[in-house]
């Protein structure tokens, strides 16, 4: 029987670093699962919680054995707003494996428009003037010259919940 695997997501750059990371092992559903959080999630504690409330709510709207949940926020420092990413991966077992990824800081000017309310998401469509830059390369991308993409920085943190997950399994047969 293939592993079914859901992720709270419809977003492209999500999605294929979910497919990435399990390959041809499993069957990869998009659910658009809800992170109980704010549009802008901005710690690292609120970005966490979006990404394990929607991998937990991908076990409870499908029937898959493993939900995955990405989310992307923000977080301020004394060096400046941070972009901040996070992955949850729960199985039917009631496990929660959590993982962070890459960071850097955010242009003053996009940092501004954020701490007033805004999301970043429409902000950096307009600063690239172009649409739909987090279902692409993501403001990671924009920000890095193209050397990280959103998807590689989702993948990345894929890599570490499945590891985590598999190192579990062999754990407990010992």
């Amino acid at each position: 029987m293939m592993l079914k695997v859901a992720v709270g997501s419809s977003n492209p750059a999500k999605v294929h670093a979910v497919k990435e990371a399990f390959g041809r092992d499993a069957e990869i559903i998009e659910i658009k699962a809800s992170s109980g959080v704010s549009e802008q999630p901005f710690s690292d504690e609120e970005t966490v919680e979006g990404a394990s409330n929607r991998a937990r709510n991908c076990l409870g709207e499908s029937d898959a054995q493993i939900g995955i949940g990405l989310e992307g926020g923000v977080v301020q420092t004394k060096y400046g707003l941070f972009l901040c990413n996070w992955g949850a991966l729960a199985d039917r077992e009631g496990n929660l494996f959590i993982a962070g990824g890459a960071r850097v800081a955010l242009p003053a000017p996009i940092a501004k428009r954020l701490l007033s309310g805004e999301e970043l998401g429409p902000v950096m469509d307009e600063y690239t003037k172009k649409e739909g830059i987090r279902k692409k390369e993501g403001a990671i991308g924009i920000f890095t010259n193209g050397r990280i993409t959103r998807q590689e920085m989702f993948s990345h943190i894929m890599d570490m919940l499945i590891g985590q997950y598999e190192f579990r399994k062999v754990e407990k047969k010992q």
